[in-house]
């Protein structure tokens, strides 16, 4: 127990102590739960130890203690900081002398943390105010009271980082299994409460195969989302464990690329940045999903352009300069009627044609020469055989960066989080702060390579492959929309270095985009198979 300054210790007269003894002690009674479960009941745990506490007040009534009505309960909060509603009313009210007495349970009730708890005493201590642990009795009035709180207190905050490196072991054992640990339900699954795993709701299961399917028809996030909201569909609406309600949500593009890209779709489960096999059944077809992402890689490569394009510039977004690594922008002149369309070097468009030996090219021209390049490899299995080799090796080499990429990522992932945990026990906030940042930045870049090794791993290019992605050139091609022409030119194509000064044009192709067209003519053809035996 400490009693500090309210006139109980040293020799008084019999006088003085009478006076004392009328002297009435409020006594704030704190109470502090961690969790929330078990707080909606009868007789809850907060319950229990206000009733311990006021049994204790009541056997001190002889020295005037009594208890204050104000109920000072945390339900549902750590003790290891101080962002607790009902602690900032207990030290509102002591720093207003409303207080003369700060009952609690036990000491890791008020605190868990030997910076805190300091905090909460050095307050305690400016406003005069006692306090009482009901189950420890000690006096920090001496050296042997203020040791042995300190010792309590270390055990309690030793205590709650052993809980925490538990709950977070078990987590990522659970994670490992495929099991749903918690968090919000997604559309198209509902909770088991009984089994505590997520299952297929058959309704929200169509719905979120015609979103899939949507996107395939529409390749643009945009349109998906206005149709699903025109016909009044919303993200997932729930109810939790406490029958609060949680309603849905209109869609936007931010959602529609979270559901679309979550692997949950496809049994699986991402944890710290692995995918491991979920106990939950799969919603979409590996095949599809794959598609989707294919179909999202080719729009970032084109960095999302969706606008109308004007004057049917078919490389836009593809052309860099061989001389200073730029982009080149499409842009034209008129004189008279004629229309006149040329690629420049965005080094030469800010600082002057003299600063990039490129400058320039004639928009038709290289467009008519990457063409006929493409046709021409799709008609020689001479050079359909060199550049499926080429391909290969691309892809491999992808794969080998990625992984290590992903490695070096996450032994970052686990330096932070060591940090993390230091900087906590220190309580440096800003560099905490920081430390957070970082491992959200890692953790979201460990989710784009899960996705990317997915993609990579299915998009195994062949001859074969190759050959019905181009086979579409020679004979098709005329008589494609523009907006086809330039679509299959963002699929096939990641970039296209034209070096003005050697006059030299190289293309390098997207091997996820040739994958995703070669899907897509075989998509066709068995449309049309299956037509022509019905018919």
């Amino acid at each position: 127990m400490i009693r500090n300054g309210n006139g109980h210790n040293g020799k008084r007269s019999n006088g003085q102590q009478n006076d004392q003894a009328k002297q009435a002690i409020r006594c704030g009674i704190y109470t502090r739960k961690s969790t929330e479960e078990g707080l909606d009941s009868d007789f809850n745990s907060l319950d229990a130890q206000r009733e311990s506490a006021e049994a204790y007040i009541q056997s001190q009534k002889s020295e005037g203690w009594i208890a204050l009505p104000d109920r000072y309960d945390d339900g549902g909060f750590s003790g290891g900081n101080m962002e607790r509603p009902a602690l900032g009313h207990l030290l509102e009210d002591i720093q207003a002398g409303k207080i003369d007495c700060v009952v609690v349970y036990k000491v890791d009730r008020l605190s868990r943390s030997l910076i805190d708890f300091s905090k909460i005493i050095d307050v305690l201590d400016k406003n005069n105010v006692s306090f009482v642990s009901v189950t420890q009795q000690f006096n920090t009035s001496n050296s042997m009271g203020r040791l042995t709180l300190n010792i309590l207190l270390s055990f309690a905050q030793f205590e709650r980082e052993i809980i925490a490196e538990r709950t977070r072991d078990k987590m990522c054992a659970a994670r490992r299994k495929g099991k749903w640990i918690g968090g919000y339900p997604m559309l198209g699954y509902d909770i088991d409460p009984k089994l505590k795993k997520q299952v297929v709701n058959p309704e929200e299961a169509a719905c979120v195969r015609e979103i899939f399917r949507l996107y395939t028809q529409h390749q643009s996030l945009t349109k998906v989302a206005q149709e699903l909201n025109s016909h009044g569909w919303t993200t997932k609406s729930w109810i939790s464990r406490n029958e609060r309600q949680h309603h849905g949500k209109p869609f936007t593009k931010t959602n529609l690329h979270s559901l679309l890209t979550n692997v949950i779709y496809l049994g699986k489960i991402e944890h710290q940045g692995e995918l491991y096999q979920g106990e939950h059944e799969a919603i979409i077809d590996e095949a599809v999903w794959i598609q989707v992402q294919q179909i999202m890689q080719g729009n970032s490569n084109n960095h999302g352009h969706e606008q109308r394009n004007k004057h049917n510039a078919l490389l836009r977004g593809l052309l860099v300069c061989g001389s200073c690594g730029k982009s080149l922008n499409h842009t034209y002149t008129k004189r008279s009627y004629n229309l006149y369309r040329y690629y420049v070097c965005a080094t030469a468009q800010k600082l002057g044609y003299k600063a990039c030996a490129t400058k320039s090219v004639s928009a038709k021209s290289i467009e008519d020469f990457v063409v006929q390049q493409i046709k021409k490899i799709g008609n020689s299995p001479a050079i359909i055989q060199a550049t499926a080799k080429k391909l290969k090796d691309e892809l491999t080499s992808q794969i080998t960066s990625l992984e290590n990429e992903a490695n070096y990522l996450r032994k970052e992932l686990t330096m932070l989080k060591r940090q993390a945990k230091k900087t906590s026990n220190g309580n440096g906030g800003e560099i905490l702060d920081n430390t957070a940042d970082r491992i959200n930045l890692c953790e979201k870049r460990l989710s784009e390579i899960n996705r990317q090794q997915l993609l990579l791993a299915n998009a195994k290019i062949g001859e074969k492959e190759l050959k019905k992605a181009l086979g579409l050139f020679d004979p098709l091609w005329d008589v494609l929309y523009t907006q086809e022409q330039t679509r299959i030119l963002n699929l096939l194509i990641e970039k296209v270095v034209y070096d003005g000064e050697k006059e030299t044009v190289t293309i390098n192709f997207h091997p996820l985009g040739i994958k995703a067209l070669a899907d897509e003519v075989n998509m066709k053809d068995k449309a049309t198979t299956c037509t022509g035996n019905k018919s």
